[in-house]
């Protein structure tokens, strides 16, 4: 719980491509935090820190370094690498949907883990609503999803499985 939000639990799933991603992402955090601290140590030399702009700026980019590699080796081990994509037109993790609105819209969405989410892609995590609505429907299926502005009524056009 963070003030008055209650933080729900994300679920352990990630693909395999998702889980190198991170993998390299805290190597990446290890390399630049080095860097860091190095330059760190160069402004603190420099002499008053109340008043040292580059010394006050490493310490707060070191602090978001140190809290993002903190948040990776706890979510690392905690993650369930999906490595099998299921057959046929179900939807399940790793599927990618095409879907008809009911205003004739098409867009594609695939299906991820939370931590792999990336909008401009459509990759959407399997914990939202619109990845909840969608699992296991197959090609023909028609959700209704309740938005702000009324329902939508969305029909499964494809499903497919990327390689791994």
């Amino acid at each position: 719980m963070t003030g008055n939000r209650i933080i729900a639990k994300s679920s352990p799933y990630i693909t395999a491509a998702g889980y190198q991603r991170l993998e390299a992402e805290l190597r990446d955090r290890w390399a630049r935090r080095a860097e860091v601290v190095k330059a760190l140590a160069a402004a603190a030399a420099e002499g008053d820190r109340s008043e040292n702009a580059e010394y006050i700026y490493r310490k707060k980019e070191l602090a978001g370094i140190d809290r993002r590699i903190r948040y990776l080796q706890k979510r690392l081990p905690s993650l369930t690498v999906v490595r099998e994509s299921p057959a046929g037109e179900r939807i399940f993790f790793g599927a990618t949907v095409t879907l008809r609105h009911a205003d004739g819209r098409i867009d594609q969405h695939r299906i991820v883990g939370a931590d792999e989410t990336d909008a401009a892609k459509s990759w959407i995590s399997v914990d939202s609503p619109l990845a909840q609505a969608l699992l296991r429907k197959t090609v023909g299926d028609t959700v209704e999803l309740a938005l702000e502005r009324g329902t939508d009524r969305l029909t499964v056009t494809a499903v497919y499985y990327e390689a791994a």
